[in-house]
């Protein structure tokens, strides 16, 4: 039987003031070559802490940048002209600077550090890179993190829109595995029971977490721990199984179908909760997730209508058509339509 290589971050530091702490970790694996890509305008708010700190732990920056592309082509001329003594890409800020550096140091088979500044979704622990190849978006393979860093002072300092986007990823796990595990049951596929264990393990334990508020630093720590951990199942299970299903379709046709969408932690968390109703499975628990962290409060400042779920729920399938989940099946399709107007949670948060 062949072996299976699975690559896992070897660092992930979670907690408060990690930030100036990046030069240390990068120089302990002796890592003393350096490019730093930043999100659009995190210079100025984080540039001085992350050069302070690895100028004083002796880590050269080859070159330092802000991005704001995702465009394949602009990515691939980026990596080929990265100085050849690089020994490691860090990307610093949102989903755009770290697809794009976490693609670059694919392309040129480099160590790559994830520093997300906000917790909106667990992309950055995932090895795949959403770009836009010829105008369209494409999930296409990428680094897996040799490190992940995250401090939890700079995620209380993003709008809180970010947090409820995490939240909203998170929880769509459950439903997730519940989808691999029908689609399972139904011929389709393949389980990886350890890919399984760890995307629940992730869930669970984020759900359960006490605490006061969302900015409490154990919620953050809890959220942000759980959401790297979900890019760990992914790499296990070697694609988005036990994170992405049915509710992901639904947030994917909703890209397609509105001129702006909402964050996509956002989108995902609304429909985990329809597709919970739908699969009977832990609706409760969500429910009483996103009513006490406040998601459903915020949901309602939005203007998300139900005649666009409806439509994104009948396109689901045809996002991704090689797989069963529950909305690839008429009778699950239209109870999920029909709950838009029979949920009295549904009704009060959508228009």
């Amino acid at each position: 039987m062949p072996e299976k290589n699975i690559a896992i971050p070897s660092i992930l530091k979670v907690s408060k003031g990690t930030l100036k702490d990046v030069g240390e970790y990068l120089a302990i694996d002796g890592l003393m070559n350096a490019v730093v890509y930043f999100g659009n305008g995190l210079i100025d708010l984080f540039g001085d802490t992350v050069m302070t700190s690895l100028k004083e732990a002796g880590v050269s920056v080859l070159e330092y940048c802000e991005l704001d592309t995702v465009n394949i082509d602009d990515i691939i001329d980026l990596a080929f002209g990265i100085n050849s003594h690089a020994q490691v890409i860090l990307g610093i800020g949102g989903g755009k600077v770290i697809d794009a550096a976490k693609y670059a140091a694919y392309l040129r088979k480099l160590p790559f550090f994830s520093i997300p500044t906000s917790s909106s979704s667990d992309g950055f622990s995932s090895s795949s890179a959403s770009l836009l190849i010829d105008g369209k978006r494409y999930s296409v393979p990428a680094r897996m993190a040799y490190g992940i860093i995250v401090d939890t002072d700079v995620i209380k300092s993003a709008p809180d829109k970010f947090i409820y986007s995490g939240i909203g990823d998170m929880v769509s796990k459950i439903t997730a595995i519940y989808d691999w595990q029908f689609e399972v049951a139904n011929g389709v596929g393949t389980m990886v029971d350890s890919a399984v264990m760890v995307a629940k393990k992730a869930v669970n334990s984020f759900v359960r977490t006490p605490y006061e508020d969302i900015h409490d630093d154990i919620f953050l720590r809890e959220l942000l721990d759980s959401l790297a951990m979900s890019g760990i199942a992914n790499e296990i299970a070697g694609g988005s199984l036990p994170t992405s299903g049915s509710e992901h379709l639904i947030s994917h046709a909703l890209d397609k179908l509105l001129d702006i969408p909402e964050l996509h932690g956002i989108q995902v968390g609304v429909a985990t909760y329809i597709m919970a109703v739908v699969q009977n499975h832990r609706y409760e628990r969500i429910d009483k997730v996103f009513t006490d962290t406040g998601f459903w409060d915020y949901v309602m400042t939005l203007d998300m209508k139900k005649e666009d779920f409806i439509k994104a729920i009948d396109m689901a399938p045809s996002i991704k058509p090689h797989r069963y989940t529950f909305l690839h099946v008429e009778k699950y399709r239209e109870a999920a339509k029909a709950l838009l107007s029979t949920d009295e949670k549904l009704s009060r948060v959508l228009k």
